[in-house]
């Protein structure tokens, strides 16, 4: 709730000192690349009096985000009340928020490696929806931050707010349910693959930044001096086979050190504690975090097995809850990786632990109609018959042979996965499985359901089956759906009844 400001109260709490130079650097971040822009093409074109004003111009940018970052400090205001904050904040426009603490899903304290030098933490406190946190308070010292956050984690009516410098008191460390040892990150690191993920993102970032000439010459230049030294080497096509393979394979070997080196960035020291109402993780070797959400604020849950995971005996554990999200994606701070990594014997207790009501492992999984097989195979066909008679008609008759072989093994591939694809349903959660290559499994508890919907495809009219979409609040488009796909319509039809019928009587749990 916004609104002016009227006075203020004795007991308002300011900032940390320090947080105009926090406020400062985050505002440089935005401008960087403005302020460069202004310095470089600035200094090109200008002559004369324009130099001069080319000269000093990035100097008064600078100037006004110093007094911008400073004016936030002296204008910032939060109070703790038994119930909530209220935040106050502007100079000329101001404003006044009131943030009750049952309306708050998720607490983060960060502390970057900057953070961690002056002894202070940024405190993010998030709920449902919006474009933005409910209060972003960057910064604050390092124990009026802890203490805030053990109050909010509480909520509790009885607890009394702590006074500027005095040390947080902790009630409940709570209880430990999962922590990850350097080795398991280790491992984390080889099976994730976060280093690709990277190196792509910086690609993109480097044809949106540089000029496309420039790039488009790198790489006609860098293949142009590869192929250059290959061919002054006078090598055969084996040894030159051999060559490129094994330069594939140093580059993959060195994504894969840099996933390792994420991995250990951001999961080192993880460890998962429970409260009586929330959960906690703690993480990070250079910066660390702390977030916790309400345990009621869990929409669903997803169980991911891919390869590398069978092959080192681990599956991964991700949760979604509803928090603020700014332009379409969900903040990377946010609570969603409640085991990273662990054995699948330490993810099935967890989940038993936590959803009690819920039985898990299950092993009463319904099959989906026999037509899965060959409908998971039609879109690999119908790309790969075309492109197929394409090539051969270029380059001869025997490329049918390796496009039948892609053929049968996507055949298999469907089949395979049309096996592993099923669903399950009782009085407390609806539970969706598939996958062969990569496998998860994905599951709600009844009453965080928020939509369903029923669709039905002119495939499935002809093989009388439909699919029944199910959707919770905080699920992305990155998430694996949570849609009981190619069953029967009578069974689609029943399932769906039995669903709006619970739901009717029960209250939805945000």
């Amino acid at each position: 709730m916004d609104g002016a400001l009227h006075g203020a109260p004795p007991d308002e709490r300011r900032l940390h000192p320090w947080s105009w130079l926090f406020v400062l650097l985050q505002q440089l971040k935005q401008f960087i690349f403005p302020l460069v822009a202004l310095v470089v093409f600035g200094a090109r074109r200008s002559s004369g009096d324009g130099e001069l004003w080319a000269s000093f111009a990035p100097i008064i940018g600078i100037t006004v985000l110093v007094v911008l970052a400073i004016l936030q400090y002296f204008t910032y205001r939060y109070t703790i009340g038994r119930d909530g904050l209220t935040v106050r904040e502007g100079l000329l426009h101001r404003s006044r928020r009131e943030i009750p603490f049952s309306r708050i899903h998720n607490v983060v304290v960060h502390q970057s490696l900057l953070h961690r030098v002056f002894g202070v933490a940024e405190v993010r406190l998030e709920s449902a929806g919006g474009t933005k946190p409910e209060a972003q308070m960057r910064v604050l010292g390092l124990h009026e931050a802890l203490a805030l956050e053990d109050l909010v984690r509480h909520q509790s009516h009885e607890a009394a707010p702590v006074a500027p410098g005095q040390e947080a008191v902790p009630r409940d460390q709570g209880t430990t349910l999962l922590s990850l040892s350097t080795m398991e990150v280790l491992r984390l690191g080889l099976i994730s693959n976060r280093g690709m993920i990277v190196v792509a993102a910086g690609f993109g970032a480097a044809w949106q930044i540089l000029p496309e000439s420039m790039m488009e010459q790198f790489f006609r230049q860098g293949a142009k001096q590869a192929y250059g030294y290959a061919e002054g080497l006078h090598l055969g096509w084996l040894a030159g086979a051999a060559g490129g393979i094994a330069l594939i394979g140093v580059a993959l070997a060195l994504v894969r050190l840099l996933s390792v080196a994420l991995a250990l960035s951001q999961f080192h020291g993880f460890r998962l504690t429970e409260e009586p109402r929330r959960l906690m993780v703690e993480r990070g070797l250079f910066a660390r975090l702390r977030t916790s959400v309400a345990r009621r604020r869990i929409q669903a849950w997803t169980l991911h097995e891919g390869v590398l995971h069978r092959l080192f005996g681990r599956r991964s554990l991700r949760i979604d809850t509803a928090v603020a999200e700014k332009s379409g994606q969900q903040d990377m701070r946010a609570l969603k990786d409640v085991a990273p990594i662990a054995a699948p014997d330490a993810c099935d207790a967890l989940i038993s632990h936590l959803l009690p009501q819920a039985q898990w492992p299950r092993d009463d999984w319904q099959a989906v109609d026999a037509s899965a097989r060959w409908r998971l195979w039609l879109p690999s066909l119908a790309w790969l018959l075309p492109v197929t008679a394409l090539v051969a008609w270029q380059f001869g008759a025997w490329v049918w042979l390796p496009g039948l072989a892609w053929m049968l093994a996507a055949a298999y591939a469907a089949r395979r996965q049309a096996h592993r694809i099923g669903w399950a349903l009782d009085d407390h959660l609806v539970a969706v499985r598939s996958g062969w290559w990569s496998r998860y499994w994905r599951f709600a508890e009844i009453d965080k359901l928020q939509a369903l919907r029923l669709s039905r495809s002119p495939l499935d009219h002809r093989m009388g089956t439909a699919t029944l979409w199910l959707d919770t609040a905080g699920a992305s488009g990155m998430s694996a759906p949570l849609a009981l796909r190619f069953i029967p319509e009578a069974d689609a039809v029943a399932v769906h009844e039995r669903l709006i019928t619970a739901l009717a009587r029960r209250r939805l749990h945000w």
